[in-house]
Protein backbone atom coordinates (compact mmCIF):
# COMPACT_ATOMS: atom_id res chain seq x y z
CA UNK A 1 0.00 0.00 0.00
CA UNK A 2 1.44 3.75 -0.83
CA UNK A 3 1.47 6.70 1.01
CA UNK A 4 -1.37 8.46 -1.28
CA UNK A 5 -4.17 5.89 -0.91
CA UNK A 6 -3.84 3.75 -3.58
CA UNK A 7 -3.45 0.10 -2.88
CA UNK A 8 -2.41 -2.86 -5.11
CA UNK A 9 -2.32 -6.59 -4.61
CA UNK A 10 -2.02 -9.60 -6.91
CA UNK A 11 -4.89 -12.35 -7.70
CA UNK A 12 -2.75 -14.70 -4.57
CA UNK A 13 -2.53 -12.34 -2.42
CA UNK A 14 -6.53 -11.69 -2.99
CA UNK A 15 -7.65 -14.92 -2.26
CA UNK A 16 -5.12 -15.61 0.68
CA UNK A 17 -6.81 -12.18 2.60
CA UNK A 18 -9.95 -14.41 1.10
CA UNK A 19 -9.15 -17.86 2.94
CA UNK A 20 -7.75 -16.00 6.56
CA UNK A 21 -11.04 -14.16 6.37
CA UNK A 22 -12.82 -18.09 5.95
CA UNK A 23 -14.12 -16.99 2.30
CA UNK A 24 -12.14 -19.74 0.85
CA UNK A 25 -13.68 -22.50 -1.08
CA UNK A 26 -13.27 -26.19 0.01
CA UNK A 27 -11.28 -26.35 -2.71
CA UNK A 28 -8.56 -24.09 -1.46
CA UNK A 29 -9.31 -25.00 2.04
CA UNK A 30 -8.13 -28.53 1.71
CA UNK A 31 -4.95 -27.58 -0.53
CA UNK A 32 -3.96 -25.26 2.36
CA UNK A 33 -4.69 -27.82 4.73
CA UNK A 34 -2.78 -31.01 3.16
CA UNK A 35 -0.04 -28.27 2.54
CA UNK A 36 0.22 -27.65 6.25
CA UNK A 37 0.16 -30.71 7.41
CA UNK A 38 2.71 -32.77 4.65
CA UNK A 39 5.24 -29.91 5.56
CA UNK A 40 5.45 -30.57 9.41
CA UNK A 41 5.97 -34.44 8.12
CA UNK A 42 8.35 -33.70 5.84
CA UNK A 43 10.04 -31.11 7.98
CA UNK A 44 10.19 -34.29 10.79
CA UNK A 45 11.35 -36.51 7.42
CA UNK A 46 13.81 -34.24 7.09
CA UNK A 47 15.01 -34.04 10.11
CA UNK A 48 15.03 -37.98 11.02
CA UNK A 49 17.26 -37.86 7.08
CA UNK A 50 20.00 -35.91 8.43
CA UNK A 51 19.95 -37.65 12.03
CA UNK A 52 20.22 -41.25 10.22
CA UNK A 53 23.28 -39.53 7.63
CA UNK A 54 24.92 -38.84 10.66
CA UNK A 55 24.56 -41.63 12.58
CA UNK A 56 26.18 -43.51 9.37
CA UNK A 57 29.18 -41.16 9.84
CA UNK A 58 29.68 -41.98 13.40
CA UNK A 59 29.22 -45.86 13.11
CA UNK A 60 31.59 -45.68 10.02
CA UNK A 61 33.87 -44.16 11.88
CA UNK A 62 33.82 -46.26 14.89
CA UNK A 63 34.47 -49.12 12.57
CA UNK A 64 37.42 -47.26 11.27
CA UNK A 65 38.73 -47.06 15.22
CA UNK A 66 37.63 -50.52 15.64
CA UNK A 67 39.72 -52.18 12.43
CA UNK A 68 42.55 -49.87 13.46
CA UNK A 69 42.96 -51.60 16.80
CA UNK A 70 42.16 -54.91 15.59
CA UNK A 71 45.41 -53.90 12.87
CA UNK A 72 47.49 -53.10 15.47
CA UNK A 73 46.52 -56.03 17.56
CA UNK A 74 47.46 -58.08 13.94
CA UNK A 75 50.61 -56.30 14.12
CA UNK A 76 51.62 -57.08 17.81
CA UNK A 77 50.46 -60.79 16.74
CA UNK A 78 53.21 -61.26 14.26
CA UNK A 79 55.87 -59.43 16.42
CA UNK A 80 55.28 -62.48 18.82
CA UNK A 81 55.54 -65.23 15.80
CA UNK A 82 59.04 -63.68 15.13
CA UNK A 83 60.54 -63.95 18.33
CA UNK A 84 58.87 -67.44 18.46
CA UNK A 85 60.76 -68.31 15.21
CA UNK A 86 63.53 -66.33 16.47
CA UNK A 87 63.14 -68.78 19.88
CA UNK A 88 63.20 -72.07 17.57
CA UNK A 89 65.91 -71.48 15.86
CA UNK A 90 67.86 -70.60 18.69
CA UNK A 91 66.57 -73.90 20.12
CA UNK A 92 67.79 -75.37 17.16
CA UNK A 93 71.40 -74.06 17.80
CA UNK A 94 71.83 -73.27 21.44
CA UNK A 95 73.86 -75.87 23.15
CA UNK A 96 72.09 -78.32 25.81
CA UNK A 97 71.91 -76.42 28.88
CA UNK A 98 69.69 -73.82 26.94
CA UNK A 99 67.37 -75.75 25.30
CA UNK A 100 64.90 -75.92 28.19
CA UNK A 101 65.10 -71.94 28.40
CA UNK A 102 64.52 -71.56 24.90
CA UNK A 103 61.39 -74.08 24.95
CA UNK A 104 59.83 -72.56 27.67
CA UNK A 105 59.88 -68.86 25.59
CA UNK A 106 58.51 -70.73 22.60
CA UNK A 107 55.31 -71.92 25.19
CA UNK A 108 55.35 -68.60 26.45
CA UNK A 109 55.18 -66.97 22.71
CA UNK A 110 52.48 -69.28 22.09
CA UNK A 111 50.32 -68.69 24.80
CA UNK A 112 50.68 -64.72 24.16
CA UNK A 113 49.69 -65.50 20.49
CA UNK A 114 46.36 -66.87 21.41
CA UNK A 115 45.39 -64.01 22.96
CA UNK A 116 46.42 -61.40 20.77
CA UNK A 117 44.50 -63.81 18.27
CA UNK A 118 41.25 -63.85 20.68
CA UNK A 119 41.74 -59.69 21.28
CA UNK A 120 42.18 -58.77 17.41
CA UNK A 121 39.17 -61.04 16.02
CA UNK A 122 36.78 -59.66 18.90
CA UNK A 123 38.14 -56.15 17.61
CA UNK A 124 37.19 -57.12 13.48
CA UNK A 125 34.14 -58.77 14.77
CA UNK A 126 32.90 -54.68 16.34
CA UNK A 127 34.48 -53.17 13.38
CA UNK A 128 31.93 -55.53 11.42
CA UNK A 129 29.23 -54.65 13.78
CA UNK A 130 29.57 -51.17 13.33
CA UNK A 131 29.82 -51.64 9.65
CA UNK A 132 26.73 -53.29 9.33
CA UNK A 133 25.19 -50.30 11.81
CA UNK A 134 26.52 -47.83 9.44
CA UNK A 135 25.01 -49.40 6.12
CA UNK A 136 21.72 -49.66 8.29
CA UNK A 137 21.47 -46.51 9.28
CA UNK A 138 22.08 -45.03 5.52
CA UNK A 139 19.67 -47.11 4.08
CA UNK A 140 17.65 -45.70 6.73
CA UNK A 141 18.92 -42.30 5.66
CA UNK A 142 17.60 -43.20 1.85
CA UNK A 143 14.26 -44.06 2.75
CA UNK A 144 13.66 -40.44 4.90
CA UNK A 145 15.00 -38.63 1.77
CA UNK A 146 12.95 -40.43 -0.40
CA UNK A 147 9.82 -39.58 1.93
CA UNK A 148 11.28 -36.08 2.00
CA UNK A 149 11.07 -35.86 -1.27
CA UNK A 150 7.75 -37.38 -2.36
CA UNK A 151 6.30 -34.84 0.23
CA UNK A 152 8.19 -31.56 -1.49
CA UNK A 153 6.98 -32.99 -5.06
CA UNK A 154 3.03 -32.86 -3.31
CA UNK A 155 3.37 -29.19 -1.56
CA UNK A 156 4.74 -28.37 -5.26
CA UNK A 157 2.10 -30.02 -7.02
CA UNK A 158 -0.50 -27.98 -4.46
CA UNK A 159 0.87 -25.15 -5.13
CA UNK A 160 -0.06 -25.67 -9.18
CA UNK A 161 -3.13 -27.04 -8.26
CA UNK A 162 -4.35 -24.11 -6.13
CA UNK A 163 -2.95 -21.44 -9.02
CA UNK A 164 -5.05 -23.69 -11.51
CA UNK A 165 -7.49 -25.12 -9.82
CA UNK A 166 -7.36 -28.68 -11.58
CA UNK A 167 -8.93 -31.37 -9.84
CA UNK A 168 -6.70 -33.80 -11.24
CA UNK A 169 -3.45 -31.99 -9.78
CA UNK A 170 -4.99 -32.35 -6.32
CA UNK A 171 -5.56 -36.29 -6.87
CA UNK A 172 -2.02 -36.11 -7.76
CA UNK A 173 -1.16 -33.95 -5.28
CA UNK A 174 -2.72 -35.90 -2.49
CA UNK A 175 -1.58 -39.66 -4.34
CA UNK A 176 2.43 -38.04 -4.41
CA UNK A 177 1.47 -37.35 -0.60
CA UNK A 178 0.29 -40.73 0.60
CA UNK A 179 3.27 -42.16 -1.51
CA UNK A 180 5.67 -39.81 0.48
CA UNK A 181 3.89 -40.60 4.14
CA UNK A 182 4.60 -44.70 2.94
CA UNK A 183 7.58 -43.91 2.47
CA UNK A 184 8.55 -42.54 5.68
CA UNK A 185 6.08 -45.47 7.61
CA UNK A 186 8.96 -47.51 5.96
CA UNK A 187 11.94 -45.87 7.08
CA UNK A 188 10.27 -45.71 10.47
CA UNK A 189 10.00 -49.72 10.22
CA UNK A 190 13.56 -49.82 9.09
CA UNK A 191 12.27 -51.18 5.91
Amino acid sequence: MSNHGFHVHGPHDHELEHAAQGHGDGFTNKIALFTAIIATVGAIFGYMGGATQANAGLYKNNAAIKKTEASNQWNYYQAKSSKQNLSELALELAPASKKDFYTDEIKRYKSEKAEIKAKAESLEAKSNEWDQASDDQMHQHHRWAQATTFLQVAIALAAIALLTRKRWLQFAMFGVGAAGVSVGVLAFMHL
